[in-house]
């Protein structure tokens, strides 16, 4: 058999197996976006940041249909298989790259979308409130208090109306800690905006980089049908390579 074949073929089985392994990867990339974007979605105005995410889990599901019709393909060398799987893996390489450019985009306009939203919804903070929880979640997880620091609470309505004190949630320990400004050592300092940006920029890159490194085995694939569909085309049809 053709060495080009035989190397071909071996890429594209392997190809097969990491489909499905990139399947289960990418389908956790969109959910843990989308898990991130929920637990902090009152701090984002823009709910088309979730995009990438739902392209992203298609893709995911996708791949594992790919990842059988490879392996069928590939051992029977089915000219119509190769084809459709051909086919297939463009359109699955146009959907990542689509993703990577929302990701890209949504990236830059996260901080925007925090700097427009975060001071309104600090100002709505009463203890009791949907917004309330989700300051609460958001300074509690990420260890921060205020939207710059502690000291941004100074001019909500909570701050004047509760003996100048800060949200139980800012504490470090709930026990000890009264909430006033002047325990230091009791609560935290970093402020939420740029936790909460550090957080999601973080999460945008790595999806970038997953599904870069997804479309360039893509790009691998392409070519190994490629190179069988032409091999199985000359061998079928009797002509052989000038070198042999």
């Amino acid at each position: 058999m053709d060495c080009g074949i035989i190397t071909s073929k071996t890429v594209l089985l392997l190809l097969s197996l990491i489909f499905w392994a990139a399947g289960a990867a990418l389908s956790y990339v969109g959910a843990y976006i989308i898990r991130s974007y929920t637990n902090f979605h009152s701090f984002l105005e823009d709910k088309y940041v979730m995009i990438p995410a739902v392209i992203i889990i298609c893709v995911g599901v996708a791949m594992f249909l790919l990842g059988l019709l490879g392996c069928c393909a590939t051992i029977t060398e089915s000219k119509v298989g190769l084809s459709l799987f051909l086919v297939v893996i463009m359109v699955l390489f146009a959907a990542e790259v689509a993703a990577l450019t929302f990701c890209f985009i949504y990236q830059g306009k996260i901080t925007g979308d925090l700097q427009r939203s975060m001071n309104d919804v600090f100002m709505k903070y009463d203890g009791q409130s949907a917004e309330s929880d989700a300051v609460d979640y958001l300074q509690s997880q990420l260890q921060c208090c205020g939207v710059f620091n502690q000291s941004s609470w100074v001019s909500t309505p909570w701050y004047t109306s509760h003996n100048n004190t800060v949200p139980f949630s800012c504490c470090k320990n709930q026990t000890e800690c009264t909430g006033r400004l002047d325990q230091p050592e009791l609560i935290y300092t970093k402020g939420c905006q740029d936790q909460l940006d550090m957080l999601l920029q973080n999460v945008m890159s790595y999806s970038m980089l997953v599904i870069l490194g997804f479309a360039i085995i893509k790009v691998f694939g392409m070519l190994s049908v490629c190179v069988i569909t032409c091999k199985c085309d000359n061998r079928r049809n009797g002509y052989h390579p000038i070198y042999n």
